[in-house]
């Protein structure tokens, strides 16, 4: 059965089946093997059913529509300006500006592809424009779009709630800090590189400028204070933050922005639609595998093993983040954290790990997946908006990896990075 669960579900991905097929296949195919006679179709339908019977699982496709109704209403120009204006003066010039506004979006969308598809095109045709590689403006990109899951609101912690049951809010608490810190690390490699390769810059701006260029970019930059505002201070729970960044994300594009037709509304809201039925269904699947998964007794002998290697809760967890390193590799992060989240929290649990930690920690080592091959989802979306080969891409964003690599290793060393936060404002 692990044999089925494990080498079946590679095989298919290998072959190019999309990911719910192949985790479906691979999951009905090991229990069918295991046990025919005890197998039906019921079983599958009930675990998959149960799996979707979640409060908190429903902020997920509300924020997609809150990302989609703000990348398609102009939002990603008025970000990148502003940032342009603050950050353009430092070395590298639209390479920080770049950075800062993936740090800004991150604030809206909370997923790393929607930054790289929507903003993304916006960035690389700015930078492109003005002079800059094109190799360095897909990597600053890429590398930048990997802020959003991180710093709040995040998907990825939303579906690492669903399958954890720890606090979405302060999930996203605990993920302020490294998302300044993956920024800062970003900045610091990109100033590092416009040195030695002699990029431009802007000069300072003035004040009249940059109060311009804050004011266009003010309604969305109240965004994450709301949600992050309206979290901590109990006004809403984070799935009812989603359904308010719907309803100001409806009020900025349609009565402050005024850029959305009709027509381009129907479009996200089908683009959406089909956006969550795919989430969704790999979460039903996902479920349905995690189930078998339980069944072979992989799960125990993990937690078993992993329990026996070492008293230290360090030593764990960094050979959990090695593990982790390689499955990004080939997992897409939802899947990824769906499959082994439930595997992994009973020996986080055991060791004391603080859950907050883990979940943020293992959400950072899972967007670096995102930017290595060979599924590598971030490397196709580059390759796309920009037109450069895949593997130049990868050759370009490599390098990149290395600030936030440095980033995930100072979490798993000093856990008060994530903690500190969460800690200090929802105790």
């Amino acid at each position: 059965m692990v044999l089925m669960l494990t080498l079946g579900l590679l095989i298919f991905l290998i072959l190019g089946m999309p990911v719910a097929v192949a985790i479906g296949l691979s999951a009905v195919g090991a229990a069918f093997i295991s046990g025919p006679a005890t197998f039906s179709a019921a079983v599958v339908a009930i675990k998959m059913q149960a799996s979707l019977h979640s409060f908190i699982f429903l902020a997920v496709p509300l924020f997609i529509l809150a990302a989609k109704l703000m990348n398609n209403s102009g939002i990603s120009h008025r970000i990148f300006g502003f940032a342009n204006t603050s950050l353009g003066f430092l070395p590298g010039g639209l390479a920080q500006a770049n950075v800062g506004a993936s740090l800004l979006f991150a604030g809206m969308t909370g997923a790393a592809v929607v930054d790289a598809a929507g903003l993304g095109q916006v960035e690389i045709d700015s930078m492109t424009k003005n002079g800059y590689p094109k190799d360095l403006s897909v990597a600053v990109t890429a590398a930048s779009s990997t802020i959003g899951p991180i710093f709040p609101p995040s998907v990825p912690m939303i579906v690492f709630s669903f399958v954890s049951s720890v606090s979405v809010g302060r999930l996203f608490l605990g993920g302020v800090v490294p998302g300044l810190l993956m920024t800062a690390g970003l900045m610091i490699m990109v100033a590092i590189v416009a040195k030695r390769r002699d990029l431009p810059r802007q000069p300072v701006p003035t004040l009249k400028l940059l109060a311009r260029e804050f004011m266009a970019a003010f309604f969305p930059l109240l965004t994450p204070v709301i949600l992050l505002g309206g979290i901590w201070l109990g006004f809403f729970t984070p799935t009812e933050a989603a359904a308010v960044a719907v309803v100001y994300a409806f009020i900025v594009t349609v009565f402050v922005m005024k850029e959305l037709k009709l027509k381009e509304f129907i479009n996200i809201f089908i683009d959406t639609a089909k956006e969550a039925a795919k989430i969704t269904l790999i979460v039903a699947v996902s479920a349905f595998y995690g189930w078998v998964l339980m069944r072979s007794g992989l799960t125990i002998t993990i937690a078993q093993k992993l329990v026996a290697l070492s008293s230290n809760p360090l030593v764990v967890l960094i050979v959990i983040n090695i593990f982790l390193l390689i499955i990004g590799c080939f997992l897409d992060s939802t899947v990824a954290i769906l499959i082994l989240g439930p595997v992994l929290m009973p020996v986080i649990n055991q060791l004391g790990i603080d859950p907050v930690h883990f979940g943020v920690v293992m959400v950072l080592n899972l967007m670096l997946g995102l930017m290595t091959p060979p599924f590598g989802v971030i490397l196709f979306v580059m390759s796309e908006v920009s037109g450069m080969k895949v593997e130049n891409v990868i050759k370009a964003v490599l390098p990149y990896l290395i600030p936030i690599f440095i980033v995930l290793v100072l979490m798993i060393f000093i856990p008060g990075i994530v903690t500190a936060l969460p800690n200090l404002l929802m105790n």
